[in-house]
């Protein structure tokens, strides 16, 4: 029996630090569908269990992962003539921001957004265009990420109103999340190098007579066809892959001054102390800390209205002897 999952193959090692989503949810309610972060590390939560399980109405712990919202501003607006695979049409741009990602002097400013309203019978789509400015955050990263994120909206004079009523600002994360919503979230996972088949797929390790060699591969196929299979487990990169993780609940979205009072003793490994505006997860994430994490709205929700999380305890213990 073959060892190691093929359901991600081939292995590639991620090309850009922002992920790309290639799927999002179609809800009526105009806003924004998604947002970035930082993550933080990993901590513990008391809560009130409110599923169908055995422990329905006790406390329980689960473990959570912080991230950190850095500044994020809605620069410019993406106007699109079809659906699907789909090349830009028109961009509108605040011109102030449109600045700081390196676009100067643009052809379409917010101020010619209302003689292009009134003209939209040939667009189908509309999307917004953000960026995120690290800086404020506490680990010296001063790149700015820019992103695209569609908005919801059963027609597009809605999402247009919505992104209208941004275009300029900063975008908080009670403007996109609710707490108790699940969202999925897309990262790259912790980079490990070079590594043999006994990491990377865990195949079983040989006797030591056998062959004079123990952690590598038993066989590489048969003689007929006279090749090695790509399903032959094989050395190679591992990590740093992209990978996505579907309905994690939001159990708190914090502001920055309750930043204080998640701060464990210490600072997070790693990253040091949250500052600004924050979001617990249930659960983990990938990556280590530090790394950009992309939230969308659940693509397969769980639940049809969100119900808020009942915390009664977060962990503020010291990581750094962990």
């Amino acid at each position: 029996m073959r060892r190691g999952s093929l359901e991600f193959w081939p292995h590639r090692r991620a090309k850009k630090q922002l992920p790309r989503v290639r799927s999002w949810p179609k809800i009526a309610e105009p806003l924004l569908l998604g947002l970035v972060a930082y993550k933080v590390g990993m901590t513990h939560v008391g809560m009130i269990d409110d599923t169908e399980s055995p422990s329905k109405g006790s406390e329980i712990i689960r473990p959570a992962t912080i991230l950190e919202i850095p500044k994020i501003y809605l620069y410019g607006i993406r106007l699109y003539k079809k659906e699907g695979y789909k090349e830009p049409s028109l961009e509108i741009y605040n011109k102030e921001l449109a600045a700081k990602v390196g676009i100067k002097n643009p052809k379409n400013t917010v101020e010619k957004l209302q003689e292009i309203k009134k003209n939209l019978s040939e667009y189908v789509d509309a999307t917004a265009l953000l960026f995120a400015d690290p800086s404020n955050l506490g680990f010296g990263k001063k790149k700015i990420s820019r992103f695209e994120v569609p908005v919801g909206g059963d027609s597009l004079e809605k999402k247009l109103e919505t992104l209208e009523k941004y275009i300029g600002k900063e975008i908080k994360a009670s403007d996109v999340l609710k707490n108790g919503e699940f969202v999925d979230v897309t990262s790259i996972t912790k980079g490990k190098g070079w590594a043999g088949v006994i990491k990377r797929f865990g195949v079983a390790r040989q006797m030591r007579k056998a062959t004079g060699k123990v952690r590598h591969v038993g066989t590489l196929g048969p003689w007929h066809p006279p090749k090695v299979m790509y399903t032959v487990p094989h050395a190679g990169h591992m990590g740093y892959n992209y990978r996505t993780e579907l309905n994690k609940r939001v159990l708190k979205l914090g502001s920055a001054e309750e930043a204080k009072n998640i701060n464990v003793k210490g600072g997070f490994l790693n990253y040091g102390l949250v500052k600004n505006e924050f979001i617990i997860l249930d659960g983990s994430v990938p990556g280590p800390a530090k790394r950009l994490v992309r939230i969308r709205k659940a693509l397969r929700s769980k639940a049809k209205e969100p119900q808020e999380a009942k915390l009664t305890y977060i962990s503020t213990e010291s990581k750094q002897g962990a």
